[in-house]
């Protein structure tokens, strides 16, 4: 089941058929559930099954109301960039036992109650969909009379087990013309990948190659941070932690599935991520590859820096960069010689260089 029954109030006119990608929000949606499932039914508004029934003209699998299903999913129609994989893990789950699945993220900002006081973000998660149920659960809890605002709590509230999944970064909800801009961006770097694999003869194999440089700064409390080890000296100025080599390892990941770059995913417009550590965007942008289909083989480091010396700690860094990245890295150290700005002591660079193959 796909909802999209929404006004679009706060997006100004009605998402679900504003154009992505050279075709409406919802039909995106409809095309990945029709993949793992019997049938998709397409909920909208009263009086609007006129209007979005040609949207769906084209669209693969059947769209249709399915009587008799063991597992019922439900989408939110604005969520058009959920993945085959997301889908499959709720199925499997609600296969495994679980009366109700939901997919959700972890909270990376502080929070804090309206009446006063903070909340561990370790507590709360973000909710995502398809939810998926087993159909007798469902169907019991919506003839109960408990109130819940998604049918998960529903489900919940009537005695239902509920199991968490883990969600998807790029698994956005369209609620502002902005995030429809975000969507386009992820929607073309996925068709980038596609034709790019295209090129290279559909082979299995992509390699991508990163850059980063930060200068340093003269702030006593900035620590200088280099593949997620906190080394002795001047820090290195930049939105984040500064991390040259995380960023060049999360920017030659992402380059070589043709999902884009750091900027794109983590932007240093974005307040939220002042100061972030490194390692969890690299993380984030491991887990967004891996959805993409690709398994990470290898990836190679070159910092660039006269000091402070990285062999001393260069075990240290690739045992942490491996933890994260879940294959083999390799760190050297190569000094500019006196050459240029990072000669001069100026800043700090890294090339990273990573081989993908297609699982």
């Amino acid at each position: 089941m796909v909802v999209a029954a929404g006004d679009g109030r706060r997006f100004g006119s009605d998402k679900s058929v504003a154009d992505l990608g050279g075709r409406p929000v919802v039909a995106h949606s409809v095309a990945t559930a029709s993949g793992v499932s019997g049938g998709v039914v397409v909920v909208v508004a009263p009086g609007r099954i006129d209007e979005v029934r040609p949207l769906l003209v084209g669209v693969d699998g059947a769209v249709e109301v399915v009587e008799g299903a063991e597992i019922v999913l439900v989408h939110d129609g604005a969520r058009p960039l959920a993945s085959t994989r997301l889908y499959e893990r709720v199925i499997d789950a609600v296969r495994d036992g679980a009366d109700a699945v939901v997919p959700c993220t972890p909270v990376h900002d502080s929070l804090r109650s309206p009446v006063g006081g903070s909340i561990d973000r370790d507590n709360v998660l973000v909710v995502q969909t398809p939810q998926g149920f087993r159909a007798s659960v469902l169907r019991a809890a919506h003839a109960g009379s408990a109130e819940a605002t998604d049918d998960a709590t529903l489900v919940e509230a009537d005695g239902g087990r509920v199991v968490v999944v883990d969600g998807e970064t790029d698994n956005l909800k369209i609620t502002s013309p902005v995030d429809l801009d975000v969507a386009r961006q992820l929607v073309d770097a996925r068709t980038e990948a596609d034709v790019g694999e295209g090129r290279i003869g559909g082979g299995p194999i992509r390699i991508g190659q990163g850059f980063d440089i930060h200068p340093f700064v003269d702030d006593p409390d900035r620590p200088l941070v280099l593949g997620g080890v906190v080394f002795e000296g001047r820090g290195l100025g930049g939105h984040s932690d500064a991390d040259p080599v995380a960023h060049a390892c999360t920017d030659a990941l992402l380059g070589a599935a043709g999902l884009g770059d750091i900027g794109l995913h983590f932007p240093d417009s974005d307040p939220r991520l002042a100061g972030a550590d490194s390692l969890v965007l690299l993380a984030e942008a491991v887990a967004i590859v891996r959805r993409a289909g690709w398994e990470i083989s290898n990836v190679d480091c070159t910092v660039v820096l006269e000091e402070p010396r990285l062999a001393p700690r260069r075990s240290q860094m690739q045992d942490g960069l491996e933890a994260v990245i879940g294959a083999p890295v390799s760190v050297k150290g190569k000094r500019a010689e006196g050459l240029g700005a990072l000669g001069r002591q100026e800043g700090v660079a890294c090339l990273a260089v990573a081989l993908l193959t297609r699982t």
